[in-house]
């Protein structure tokens, strides 16, 4: 596993703790602040890649939301709290990523399920009408395949699961594999060689 992989994604991070805050700034002019921890990806700000999948998500009046992934959570927290008649569900291998989950989720009076574990180990229990995801593209194919294909089990009929990546670099195989695990995938958005793709449980 190459360095960058093991720093973000793994279970226990060694690096010294750190705590930067990342401010996110919607375009409706609200603006949310996360602490955001070292050893978790983004670490002290909001990647151009989760900030296009806040403002672009399709997302139901209400339902079951799992942000997969969540690092510190700033994804699932904003919509959220944006869209209040979703509850959310957060998750990560990480255990950094998961404690500052939950002081994220804390700070902005928000109630959530968050759980730790790998992938949909932790939801055998549970199905959900939204899954979303900035997928830990350093962990491998394998992994974020399993990401993909594991969505469909943990989809209530109708739901979706959406996924931001960058088309050349792994996004456009991303797509034709969510084409086949769900027999079909949208383009949402393009953005600056990013892009919000979209699979429907039908």
């Amino acid at each position: 596993m190459s360095k960058r992989a093991e720093h973000y994604y793994t279970a226990s991070p060694n690096s010294l703790l750190k705590v930067s805050e990342a401010i996110l700034k919607l375009p409706s002019g609200r603006t949310y602040r996360f602490k955001t921890p070292s050893g978790v990806f983004s670490f002290g700000r909001v990647d151009r890649a989760s900030r296009l999948l806040i403002n672009h998500a399709i997302l139901p009046e209400s339902g079951a939301l799992l942000d997969i992934g969540s690092g510190y959570g700033c994804v699932g927290i904003t919509l959220c709290r944006e869209h209040p008649g979703l509850s959310l569900h957060m998750s990560d291998i990480n255990e950094r990523a998961v404690r500052f989950t939950e002081i994220n989720a804390r700070d902005h009076n928000l109630q959530a399920e968050i759980r730790l574990g790998n992938l949909y180990e932790p939801w055998a229990d549970r199905s959900f009408d939204v899954i979303l995801s900035n997928p830990p593209i350093a962990a491998g194919k394998l992994v974020v395949e399993s990401l993909i294909s594991g969505a469909r089990d943990r989809l209530t009929d109708g739901g979706y699961f959406e996924l931001v990546a960058y088309h050349n670099k792994g996004g456009a195989r991303l797509e034709s594999f969510m084409k086949r695990v769900f027999g079909n995938a949208l383009t949402v958005v393009k953005s600056g060689g990013i892009r919000v793709y979209v699979s429907q449980k039908l």
